[in-house]
């Protein structure tokens, strides 16, 4: 790609301000539809698993223009603009567009990769406990993953089987259960940019390292130090399996595009950095 070379900065540069228009038509689209016609867009528009019904091939770019609430929305536009439009003031419209839309499609390609690999060793728990079902492992294999089951329900199941232990229908039904852990699981959507956001912040801390940032508006953190502490906390977080709704891995994935495209286009020649 040919260098850009701005006439003036932008403080809304087009892409920033396109890309800002649409995600907040989406999210207010979003909640009037809801309220109006009871149609949940998060379900259609959100990224599923593959395994999943509700798995369409469009969601894999439209997942990025979905929000779950007002602080999600904000603070995803909100790093958009103040990081984003310096980027598209130094790379140009087109470049930018593409760097963003490549790390939000990284995000999401490794996002599916760590839920396949959760997916696959829940599969394999699931399948050993349906050979040889019984009270105790069931209460092992539900309380592994309770965090998508209703903890009040499988107990009350629990306490009905251990009334009649000897039932192979109820093991039967014990053993539909757990295999409707994994559609429940299958069935998460992911919504919103952060995986280009994220992109988006590594790029800003590669180009501008010594550009300073002012964490909650008063303490001044340099770039290149906000963004590796904000890396490291992701991974902590992911690798930790912290069960806070939020898909760490999808940020990761965006940093990791992020940072190797910003090199791949630097590799011929010296810049400048700020």
């Amino acid at each position: 790609m040919s260098d850009f070379r701005p006439t003036r900065f932008q403080i809304l540069p087009v892409i920033v301000k396109n890309l800002l228009i649409i995600n907040v038509l989406m999210f207010f689209t979003t909640l009037v539809i809801q309220q109006k016609y009871g149609v949940d867009l998060v379900n259609l528009l959100g990224l599923h698993f593959f395994s999943s019904s509700l798995f369409k091939p469009f969601q894999l770019i439209s997942h990025m223009f979905m929000h779950g609430s007002f602080l999600h929305i904000f603070s995803n536009m909100f790093a958009l603009w103040m990081f984003g439009s310096a980027l598209e003031n130094v790379w140009g419209p087109k470049r930018f567009l593409i760097f963003y839309f490549v790390c939000g499609l990284g995000g999401a390609v490794m996002h599916l990769g760590v839920t396949w690999f959760v997916y696959s060793h829940m599969q394999s728990a699931i399948d050993t406990y349906a050979l040889h079902p019984d009270i105790a492992s069931f209460a092992t294999l539900t309380a592994r993953y309770d965090y998508l089951l209703n903890s009040g329900a499988v107990q009350s199941f629990i306490d009905q089987w251990k009334q009649i232990p000897k039932d192979t229908s109820i093991a039967r039904q014990s053993v539909d259960l757990a295999y409707s852990i994994l559609k429940i699981y299958a069935d998460i959507p992911i919504v919103g940019a952060s995986g280009a956001v994220f992109g988006v912040l590594v790029a800003f801390g590669m180009l501008f390292p010594n550009t300073y940032l002012y964490v909650y508006f008063f303490v001044p953190v340099k770039a290149k130090y906000f963004v590796f502490i904000y890396a490291a906390f992701e991974l902590y977080a992911g690798f930790s399996g912290a069960q806070d709704n939020v898909a760490h891995f999808a940020h990761i994935g965006g940093a990791v595009i992020g940072f190797l495209l910003v090199k791949y286009w630097n590799r011929n020649r010296r810049i400048d950095f700020y």
